[in-house]
């Protein structure tokens, strides 16, 4: 994960958890919520169901800031329980918008969370407005429980998945009712969850690195476009059922998983992170090879890369970059002084790895190129000979809207540079490459990009958005339908 006050990065976006049917369920939500930290460092929430009533749980910050308080978790009792990590990505950052979101509905209490953005959730929430709906949070995730509420059909899993009909873009989702934990993914699986077991409970979760550190059993993924329901039986059986009640699409899971935002030590969609970031860092150095003496990883992200890459060129790897996990998002900067100190409060040269050698910098992705400028000057200060930077993904040409907080088009690098001479000036590199489409695809795959039917989600790189973009319609020309937008990535 990178540094959360990085500039220059891709935010986090969110994480799941669920658990029926366990005596532990709110301490192991706490502990699934912690794996996922990195996917959300804004806010934590925690409900949970004690078979008479719900209780809830909210914190702005980490989870280990409040949920390792046996306190707080004494006010979550019950054998089911559900969380969600935070940034935000749709909606303000404040306290109402913390999930789970909880409302009592016409077929009982019923608490939602998830992660993705909802591309037509605006329009469908002025349109809710324009109703009577009335609206007590900004995210996109209540337009869910007000589509639940104005459902006329069947029972809460019918109405979810009535409701669910209704949206576009990005999800993947848990709800919980009085008996039952309900997982869904989107038509186009865009955003990973996963199915576990622990003591033979049904367990939800973003990433398998939350099942691990409870010591669950990874059973399979949920599959794009599918609705798990795990129903508590009178007898106190979990009985588990699966429904694909969407037309069936192909799969395109988000590329940025595997480059960025998954933990390494994750498996999505049945391919360890960790190693596809390395093969990244490999095929790089085949791609753009370099005399160097020696590899650095920009931390942490770049670390598996730089690994890969090292060994691919047998130019030595070696912690050139020591960053300090002590900085938190709180940490004030009273001054302009202070705050000019930028990188160096994250990040400091390893001068004995640096001074007089000619530097290969890795790093996993370059979005705006402002801290990689500020990086690479550290390096020259700290005495390096050449600085080349080499990245683990292709140039980044279009903005995300499926929950990834980008910035707008215009302030992305390689938008604001007609060519990559341009961009390496402006960084003051000795040498700038990126990894190709086709060497992303191949360490994630073993293929390349098929262009007529991909296999993942791309748009960032290619402008093949996969849904339509409703709520954006009109804005920097681009188009309700998924098509390729702005610059042809090259």
């Amino acid at each position: 994960m990178r540094d959360y006050l990085d500039n220059d990065n891709l935010r986090e976006e969110c994480g799941v958890f669920g658990i029926l049917g366990h005596s532990d369920a709110s301490a192991l939500t706490a502990l699934g919520l912690h794996a996922l930290q990195h996917r959300g460092q804004e806010s934590a929430g925690i409900v949970s169901f004690d078979g008479t009533q719900f209780h809830s749980e909210k914190r702005m910050g980490l989870v280990g800031d409040h949920f390792t308080d046996p306190m707080t978790l004494a006010n979550l009792p019950g054998k089911a329980a559900m969380g969600h990590v935070r940034y935000s990505t749709t909606g303000d950052n404040v306290l109402s918008n913390v999930q789970p979101l909880f409302a009592e509905l016409e077929v009982g209490g019923i608490a939602i969370a998830h992660n993705g953005n909802i591309t037509n959730g605006q329009t469908l929430r002025s349109n809710l407005i324009a109703n009577g709906a009335i609206c007590q949070t900004t995210s996109d995730t209540e337009v869910i429980l007000h589509l639940l509420a104005k459902s006329k059909v069947g029972n809460a899993p019918h109405r979810l998945i009535e409701a669910l009909k209704q949206l576009e873009g990005a999800y993947s989702l848990v709800a919980m009712t009085r008996s039952k934990l309900i997982a869904a993914r989107d038509p186009f699986g865009i955003r990973p969850l996963v199915y576990g077991e622990l003591d033979g409970k049904p367990i939800f979760a973003s990433e398998t690195c939350a099942l691990d550190i409870i010591g669950a059993r990874f059973i399979r993924d949920v599959e794009n476009g599918e609705v798990i329901i795990c129903e508590k039986q009178k007898d106190g059986t979990i009985k588990v059922r699966s429904e694909k009640p969407f037309e069936k699409k192909p799969e395109r899971i988000c590329l940025f998983e595997y480059v960025y935002f998954a933990r390494p030590d994750s498996t999505v969609a049945g391919r360890s992170v960790y190693s596809v970031r390395k093969k990244m860092g490999e095929n790089l150095a085949k791609e753009a090879p370099i005399e160097a003496d020696v590899i650095v990883p920009i931390p942490d992200g770049g670390t598996p890369a730089a690994i890969g890459f090292s060994q691919s060129s047998n130019i030595p790897f070696e912690y050139g970059i020591i960053r300090n996990h002590y900085v938190g998002r709180t940490f004030i900067e009273p001054s302009q002084q202070i705050r000019a100190f930028g990188v160096k409060l994250k990040h400091s040269a390893n001068r004995s790895q640096i001074e007089n050698k000619r530097v290969v910098l890795i790093d996993d992705s370059i979005v705006r190129g402002t801290t990689s400028l500020k990086i690479v000057q550290m390096m020259r200060d700290a005495g390096a000979r050449e600085v080349h930077l080499r990245v683990a993904c292709p140039m980044i040409f279009h903005s995300d809207y499926y929950g990834i907080d980008t910035p707008d088009p215009e302030k992305l690098l390689a938008n604001q540079y007609n060519s990559l001479e341009a961009m390496r000036q402006y960084i003051n590199v000795d040498s700038l490459e990126f990894l190709s489409i086709d060497g992303l695809y191949d360490a994630v795959c073993g293929e390349k990009r098929n262009n007529h039917s991909p296999q993942f989600t791309d748009h960032y790189f290619t402008g093949d958005y996969p849904t339509n973009l409703t709520d954006l319609a009109g804005k920097n020309g681009i188009s309700i339908h998924k098509i390729s937008l702005f610059k042809e990535a090259g």
